[in-house]
């Protein structure tokens, strides 16, 4: 039923997880980003912005849907399940899925982009985006210490899309020890089967 382009990366690993959580069939197409697959013009036939992930609903005419949100949420619909049917439920589920969307993934991932790719060390820039990581994380706590799941009591697409990232926060070189509650949380989404055989669909 669905194609999906996609790498080991916190982006990928949403994909693959959201597709066994479902339990759903799909042919997987590893792209090495190392030899930049992503921006060659069969792939940007279905993604014009040359990133990772993106499906092909082979069961909507071939429906291209990109952009790791996009795609949760395109699928949460499609199987009404990891949504909430109510206005409010569904309101909080895109809250924290922009959330992350907007600003750990991007905090995080400019943090190890300065400490590991930039031609030059600049300590400014790294301190900039830990320290926001790390701000971001303490709002992750708060939420989890009165909440089981980030939308409330029932696993959704937003937990999906902010796990893949808040596990990694050797990623950043943050320390999350002072965040028992995401620890909590992080673990308890780990040891999901369908979680598990997301990651192990990439390795």
């Amino acid at each position: 039923m669905f194609e999906l382009y996609s790498a080991n990366t916190p982006n990928g690993q949403k994909i693959t997880i959201a597709l066994e959580e479902l339990g759903l069939d799909y042919k997987l197409n590893k792209l090495n980003l190392g030899l930049r697959d992503q921006k060659q013009p069969a792939y940007l036939a279905i993604n014009p912005n040359g990133r990772i992930p993106a499906l092909v609903d082979q069961s909507n005419d071939g429906f291209a849907v990109f952009e790791s949100g996009a795609i949760l949420i395109y699928l949460a619909e499609k199987f009404d399940k990891l949504m909430p049917s109510d206005s409010n439920g569904r309101s909080l589920v895109m809250q924290w899925l922009m959330f992350q969307m907007s600003a750990l993934g991007p905090m995080m991932g400019q943090a190890g982009w300065f400490l590991r790719s930039a031609p030059e060390q600049m300590p400014l820039a790294v301190e900039r985006y830990q320290q926001e990581t790390l701000r971001l994380y303490g709002v992750l706590d708060a939420r989890l210490k009165k909440s089981t799941y980030l939308a409330g009591d029932s696993f959704s697409i937003a937990d999906i899309s902010t796990w893949t990232w808040a596990r990694n926060a050797k990623y950043a070189e943050v320390d999350d020890s002072g965040f028992p509650n995401v620890r909590r949380w992080v673990e308890m989404i780990g040891d999901r089967e369908g979680v598990k055989r997301g990651l192990a669909r990439l390795k």
